[in-house]
């Protein structure tokens, strides 16, 4: 079987799933389900085959990795002026191990606090509105959706799921059940700009031009994610306002204030990645001490991340990563769902070269690029019901399927990524 093949087994089988899983599978018998069904994976091949076999696109890739050096090094500058040697200044002392001195807390994971003053800015300027408007046009009249799921999918593209949302609170109390549901997936199949450059540094030592390629996810999934909420929730998917645009609650007055109010917005949003990251390791590891502890008589050693490995190998088999690497990449799969994306990020650089191909990292990037986890589950759950109360016990019943979804909208990526880069 050729990687190639391979991987298509995986565009095929998804949407395939998704059919199976649908609420109405009578009412997708038409010329428009295959009509959209097309369209989104064209558009996502299109996405692809540019990126990664136009030899012009590297300039992009180029360019986006420039920023977000840019930006990492803008970030350091602040944080040395007020950790000092801690996050990277010259050290009062002599170092004995150098290549240890990189923390995660102080070096990389801050880059969260510049990019949310930033999109409060480039939000105050009008910037982020013009971006948005362009790609919910395209979502509006190539997918026939309404104005309100345009505007926050491709919002999403850039924020968080909860974020995105709240640019057309307004609109949800209107929106059907499928379109419900459609925002909740793409909320959960995306990642937010905040983020998205911390993923690119992360990256970039393992997979050359990571920031072009975490941003190509987003791009990817954001339609994918549409489709398949359509397949599986086809009910209310076309219902809602015709109105689109973004509406910001408690706009910034100038651009100062734009930047006081992404720096403290970040602040929280820093502390919860953090707190969450550091809970998450150490379940894992208490997990991990348990299963140490109750095998170690039998002479066996188990860990968390085989057991995933295990479970998630066919999944990582379908979107065309080789049998001899699929436990490797199913743990870093499982990692991602029952963890988060930053977590099995994290391991994936840390892998020695030989434990996962150059094209196994590759479909990886894209296939862990989503919110979809069990922590976001309960985020989307708080956000979501607080912004339309009158429909709490709709979105809790819907928000689960849409992790399933948003994570099979990323997997989708990453077997497209997978046909395409067939050697």
């Amino acid at each position: 079987m050729t990687a190639a093949f391979q991987s298509l087994l995986g565009v095929v089988g998804i949407p395939a799933i998704a059919l199976a899983m649908s609420t109405n599978r009578a009412s997708l018998a038409s010329a428009r389900t295959l009509r959209v069904v097309a369209i989104v994976l064209a558009a996502q091949a299109a996405i692809g085959l540019v990126l990664l076999k136009v030899p012009q696109s590297r300039l992009l890739f180029e360019a986006i990795g420039g920023i977000v050096q840019a930006l990492q090094a803008a970030t350091e500058e602040g944080m040395r002026l007020v950790f000092g040697y801690l996050a990277g200044a010259p050290a009062p002392f002599d170092l004995k191990h150098p290549a240890n001195g990189f923390l995660l807390g102080f070096r990389a994971l801050p880059l969260i606090l510049l990019m949310s003053a930033l999109s409060r800015l480039l939000y105050h300027w009008g910037v982020l509105q013009r971006i948005v408007g362009a790609l919910a046009a395209l979502f509006k009249h190539g997918l026939g959706i309404s104005g309100p799921l345009a505007t926050a999918s491709a919002a999403n593209i850039f924020l968080g799921m909860v974020e995105a949302p709240l640019l057309v609170r307004p609109y949800l109390g209107g929106l059907g059940r499928g379109a419900l549901f459609a925002t909740m997936v793409v909320g959960m199949a995306t990642i937010a700009g905040t983020v998205m450059a911390l993923y690119a540094a992360i990256l970039e030592p393992v997979v050359p031009g990571a920031a072009g390629h975490v941003l190509a996810a987003s791009l990817m999934s954001a339609p994918g994610a549409l489709m398949l909420a359509r397949l599986v929730e086809p009910d209310g998917f076309d219902e809602g306002p015709a109105t689109t645009g973004a509406i910001l609650e408690n706009p910034p007055r100038s651009s100062i204030d734009a930047l006081t109010q992404g720096a403290l917005d970040g602040i929280q949003l820093l502390a919860s990645v953090i707190a969450l990251l550091i809970v998450m390791v150490a379940t894992v590891a208490l997990a991990n001490a348990i299963l140490g502890a109750a095998l170690s008589p039998f002479g066996l050693k188990l860990t968390v991340q085989q057991i995933l490995g295990w479970i998630a190998a066919p999944v990582a088999f379908l979107i065309g990563i080789p049998w001899s690497e699929a436990a490797t990449a199913g743990s870093l799969i499982g990692q991602k769902i029952v963890l988060n994306e930053l977590v099995a990020y994290l391991d994936m650089a840390r892998l020695p070269p030989e434990a996962l191909s150059p094209r196994s990292r590759l479909i990886l990037t894209y296939a862990l690029c989503g919110f979809a986890n069990m922590a976001s589950l309960g985020i989307m759950i708080g956000g979501m019901t607080a912004m339309v109360p009158a429909r709490s016990a709709e979105i809790v019943r819907l928000a689960p399927k849409a992790v399933l979804v948003g994570l099979m909208a990323t997997l989708l990526s990453g077997a497209i990524i997978g046909t395409i880069t067939w050697t």
